[in-house]
This record gives structure tokens, C-alpha cells and sequence, in this order.
């Protein structure tokens, strides 16, 4: 069993930057791919950006040039750093992690951390 926890979420002025952390217990993390998603008030949750088992990453195209998703597998972290911080991206932001492995699929959700952009 995976447990992922969040960090980072607040408030911030338009323009501005953030920077969210989700650290995972459990083993195999490097296996994993790890993504952030974002779900805004009225609206489904949606994929901001993705980071493969080898380092590949994709990004949505509304936060292209702006975020940027890292991992470390060291320290079973997975971190993205939004700048130029818009309204459009107020929404809570969960931790994903997904592992297909032998016919089985793993897939493990964090709690969720708030980012609203505000002035």
C-alpha cells in the first residue's frame, strides 16, 4: 500500500509562483508514473502534468511553459512548480501515482492540496 502526502497549496497573486510536493511511502516508487491533476470548483479533475519511470514528462497544454513536474526517486518525491500563476488554475491538486504490472494496476490518490490565485 501507497500513502502520498501533499504539500505546498495556497494562496498566491496572479503572476506569482508555488511549489507542490507529494512524498510517497512504500516501496517501488521509481516504477511508478507520477502525475499531478487539478480539479477546479464545477469541473472534473483533469491531468496537469505527467512524469514517467524513466523521466518523460507531458504536460496539458494550458500550463505548458509554465509548470514544470520533477521527481526524485530517492526520495520517492514528486514535486511541480507552477509559475505565472493565472485565476484559471485555482483548483485542488492531488498526487497520482499508477503502476500496470503484471496484469494488476496499481493507482494511488493523495488527499489533495488547495491552490487559489488571487489578487
Amino acid at each position: 500500500q501507497v500513502q502520498l502526502v501533499e504539500s505546498g497549496g495556497g494562496l498566491v497573486q496572479p503572476g506569482g509562483s508555488l511549489r507542490l510536493s507529494c512524498a510517497a511511502s512504500g516501496n517501488d516508487f521509481s516504477f511508478y508514473v507520477a502525475g499531478w491533476y487539478r480539479q477546479a470548483p464545477g469541473k472534473q479533475r483533469e491531468l496537469v502534468a505527467g512524469v514517467s519511470s524513466r523521466g518523460n514528462t507531458t504536460y496539458a497544454d494550458p500550463v505548458k511553459g509554465r509548470f514544470t513536474i520533477s521527481r526524485d526517486n530517492a526520495k520517492s518525491t514528486v514535486s511541480l512548480q507552477m509559475n505565472n500563476l493565472t485565476p484559471e488554475d485555482t483548483a485542488v491538486y492531488y498526487c497520482n501515482l499508477n503502476l500496470r504490472r503484471f496484469g494488476m494496476t496499481y493507482n494511488y490518490w493523495g488527499q489533495g492540496t488547495r491552490v487559489t490565485v488571487s489578487s
